[in-house]
């Protein structure tokens, strides 16, 4: 789905510059274990199914709505794999907007559909074998997301890496 009409109204406001944005993706995985991703148009990377969560909108509402725009597939959620954020979790877009976003990653199952590319935000939809990840062109937050639900942690955080209250 192209630009929403909220991101549009403060990308008016704010031009390109860094918009902080709440995100969902979804790893679902088939019966072989192997990785739903999808290429998108937008540079020509494979990545974890999921997008903005739309203001009022749940992070569970929105996990599965993206999965199906993206991917043709329903899906129900079945854990959080974790909260992301930070740099890993930022980019820019080829007409120069730059956001950032803090990502909520659920581990999903396919309920209905058949994968299939929307063709016009993905290209390409295609389950891999964690063995063929090395091989693709890969956003690196996807393999940070899909690496952790590998490793079967359930609700992934990090420690605070640089923050600290300031002295008394």
């Amino acid at each position: 789905m192209p630009m929403s009409e909220y991101m549009r109204g403060l990308r008016e406001k704010v031009g390109t510059a860094v918009i902080e944005i709440p995100t969902v993706s979804v790893l679902v995985l088939d019966d072989r274990k192997r990785v739903l991703l999808v290429r998108h148009a937008e540079g020509n990377e494979w990545t974890t199914p999921g997008g903005m969560v739309e203001p009022y909108e749940t992070p569970a509402d929105a996990a599965v709505r993206e999965t199906w725009e993206e991917t043709g597939l329903h899906v129900a959620l079945m854990r959080i794999v974790g909260v992301f954020g930070g740099a890993i979790c930022s980019g820019a877009y080829s007409n120069g907007d730059r956001v950032s976003w803090v990502s909520t990653v659920f581990a999903a199952e396919r309920v209905s559909g058949a994968p299939r590319p929307d063709g016009e935000e993905t290209l390409e939809v295609r389950y891999f074998d964690r063995s063929e990840l090395s091989g693709i062109r890969c956003k690196p937050h996807a393999r940070l997301f899909v690496e952790t639900a590998y490793a079967g942690r359930d609700s992934t955080y990090f420690q605070p890496a640089t923050w600290q209250p300031a002295a008394d």
